[in-house]
C-alpha cells in the first residue's frame, strides 16, 4: 500500500487503475533504468537480482521476478566478454497491489511481434 499522503493525488482513479499504475511505472523505469547494462554470463544472476531489489523498492510493488536469457548473451558475447543488456533479453514480470487490488503485468519478448512487449496480464 502507498504512502496515505499520496491519496488526495491519486483520487479520479480507482484501486484497481492505482495498482495498474504503480506495475506500469515500475515496468517502463525497469527498461529505462537498465537496458544498456553491461552483462555477461558471470554476472547475469547478481543483475538479475539488482533489478529486482531495485524495482520492488517501488511504492505498491509487492514481487518482481527477473530473467535474462543466458543464450542470447552467448550469441552476442564480443571478443570484450559482455554484451549491452537489451529489451529482448528479457523476461521480467511485476505484482503490484493497491487496497484490494492487485496486478500482474509482465514484459518479454514477442517473437510474432518483434517486440519486447509489456503488458497487463491479470486483474484481480
Amino acid at each position: 500500500m502507498s504512502n496515505q499522503k499520496d491519496e488526495k493525488y491519486f483520487q479520479n482513479i480507482s484501486h484497481r487503475e492505482r495498482a495498474i499504475f504503480e506495475g506500469a511505472i515500475t515496468m517502463g523505469a525497469m527498461f529505462h533504468q537498465f537496458v544498456g547494462t553491461p552483462v555477461n554470463k558471470k554476472s547475469v544472476k547478481s543483475l538479475e537480482r539488482a533489478i529486482k531489489d531495485a524495482m520492488e523498492l517501488q511504492p505498491c510493488i509487492d514481487k518482481v521476478e527477473v530473467k535474462i536469457d543466458l543464450e542470447m548473451i552467448s550469441d552476442f558475447q564480443s571478443e570484450y566478454e559482455y554484451v549491452s543488456l537489451t529489451g529482448e533479453m528479457l523476461d521480467v514480470t511485476v505484482v503490484s497491489s493497491y487496497h484490494d487490488r492487485k496486478v500482474i503485468s509482465r514484459m518479454h519478448y514477442v517473437e510474432e511481434l518483434q517486440y519486447p512487449l509489456m503488458y497487463v496480464k491479470k486483474v484481480f
